[in-house]
């Protein structure tokens, strides 16, 4: 494993991260906003929905080009589609698991969850939970008894001097903490709220 000294090294990224969200990307920019040495890079540039399929294709072609790839994804969805999938018709959380399953031979790859999606990870900061979350909306909701102004656009997640990541940096080592907590994301209570978020910060050197 490579020393955490060499993510600042220079040149070419050595970390790229796949997300499917805005939110996320958005997210991640000020991270590295506000830590502009990281060498690492958010893939896709421009943030689209992707299938399972094609995010797992993408995933093994970076892991091709980069020392590390991590995988971030929301679990609200995919959850939604398992919910609505008619008899008969396979489900995205087996498909998602049997990716996942996949990508954990490859020493390169790391799978991080959020369950319901990145707002559970913001919620991490305040508070430890492990209440079931049916969807993004009622993440939120709880987020906001602690974030009275959160909103999930882009002028409230980037605004100068007070962006999404400086609102919160004072609480992170809370986070990362909180988010350590956990177990594995357990496929038999797949609603539980659930943050991997601490493995980002762990390869990155910022724990």
């Amino acid at each position: 494993m490579r020393n955490k000294k060499n993510f600042l090294s220079k040149g070419k990224p050595v970390v790229a991260v796949v997300v499917d969200g805005d939110t996320e990307a958005l997210y991640l920019t000020m991270l590295k906003r506000n830590h502009p040495d990281l060498k690492f890079q958010i893939k896709p540039e421009i943030p689209q929905r992707k299938s399972l399929p094609d995010q797992y294709i993408n995933i093994l072609s970076l892991s091709d080009d980069y020392d590390t790839v991590v995988w971030m994804i929301d679990m609200d969805v995919i959850l939604k589609e398992t919910r609505e999938a008619k008899k008969g018709q396979p489900k995205a959380l087996d498909e998602f698991l049997k990716y996942r399953d996949k990508l954990t031979s490859i020493r390169n790859v790391t799978v991080i969850i959020n369950q319901p999606c990145i707002e559970f990870w913001l919620l991490l900061h305040f508070e430890f939970t492990q209440a079931p979350f049916e969807d993004c909306a009622r993440a939120e909701r709880r987020l906001r008894k602690h974030l009275t102004d959160y909103a999930k656009t882009q002028k409230y997640y980037t605004k100068e001097g007070d962006d999404i990541y400086l609102k919160l940096h004072d609480r992170l080592d809370v986070a990362i903490k909180n988010s350590q907590r956990f177990a594995e994301f357990d496929p038999e209570n797949p609603d539980r709220g659930y943050s991997g978020m601490h493995k980002l910060y762990q390869i990155l050197g910022l724990d």
